[in-house]
């Protein structure tokens, strides 16, 4: 009986650990991956912060949320960070050309954005796919999933390069980012995409008939990846040969550091440490 009664005390600490585990994992969002790295946010460099932040929590659903200087929308899995300043172009025609959520209720949200006069498509092929256009340009892939848990998520960022280039890209994303090659299922067509996954969110890659341009500088100027310990993945990165744009630096009034790198094909890459605010 004194044995039973053990066997149970230990698969009951088993089962608690499990669900403290779980959420802590829902507080953070998606756990670091083995080179303890997961996607962080997309940098947008916008004419009108207060325009932007109403797009992304009354158009789109987020939460906004400060962590020293920085202004952010909080979604599922990713933060979209947000800096005023004057962009060089819409990311139309540089590497990253969109990113995008999948949404539990997509026609309750064109819905909502009609009403608010924001610009939407709806896929020919697909009707439970389309774009929403948020200001400055910034084109954001949407499509429908009545299985989400909830009502918003981050599924991609879509990048384009020349065909002959996409298996290098993701070799590339897998060595220095430790991003799982695979396919993906498109939304908007039928067949799969090449991506690199981060958990359950993925880069894609698509061929491009033309050369794109690097992202720095536009209203997208980079993408962001969390990691644990910057000095020790900045180290890292200099043992694999990868040279840093800069170095780790703090942001003042904060403890968040960053660094950033341009990855071969033009992406500008913001590392991270402590991006998430206290609870996040």
């Amino acid at each position: 009986m004194k044995r039973k009664l053990l066997s149970l005390f230990a698969k009951t600490v088993f089962v608690c650990a499990v669900l403290s585990s779980t959420v802590l994992s829902a507080q953070l969002g998606e756990p670091p991956n083995d080179f303890g790295v997961r996607l962080g946010h997309i940098r947008l460099t916008v004419k009108d912060v207060g325009a932007q932040v109403r797009f992304w929590t009354e158009a789109m659903g987020g939460t906004l949320v400060k962590n020293g200087p920085l202004t952010m929308i909080q979604f599922p899995g990713v933060f979209v960070l947000l800096q005023e300043g004057q962009s060089t172009a819409p990311p139309a025609g540089s590497v990253i050309d969109h990113f995008g959520f999948v949404l539990k209720d997509i026609n309750a949200a064109r819905t909502r954005w009609k009403a608010a006069n924001v610009t939407y498509t709806v896929g020919t092929t697909n009707p439970s796919q389309g774009f929403v256009e948020a200001p400055d340009g910034i084109r954001v892939e949407v499509f429908g999933d009545p299985s989400l848990p909830g009502p918003i998520g981050m599924d991609h960022i879509h990048m384009f390069t020349v065909r002959t280039d996409i298996a290098a890209i993701q070799d590339w994303y897998a060595k220095v980012l430790g991003g799982l090659p695979g396919k993906r299922k498109t939304v908007a067509t039928s067949g799969v995409t090449d991506c690199v996954y981060f958990h359950r969110f993925n880069l894609s890659f698509s061929a491009s008939p033309m050369k794109r341009e690097p992202t720095k500088g536009r209203s997208l100027d980079d993408i962001g990846f969390d990691v644990k310990s910057l000095d020790d993945f900045a180290k890292r990165l200099e043992e694999l040969g990868i040279k840093l744009d800069s170095s780790p630096q703090q942001i003042p009034n904060s403890k968040i550091r960053v660094a950033f790198l341009t990855d071969p094909w033009g992406t500008h890459i913001e590392l991270i440490e402590n991006l998430a605010p206290t609870g996040n």
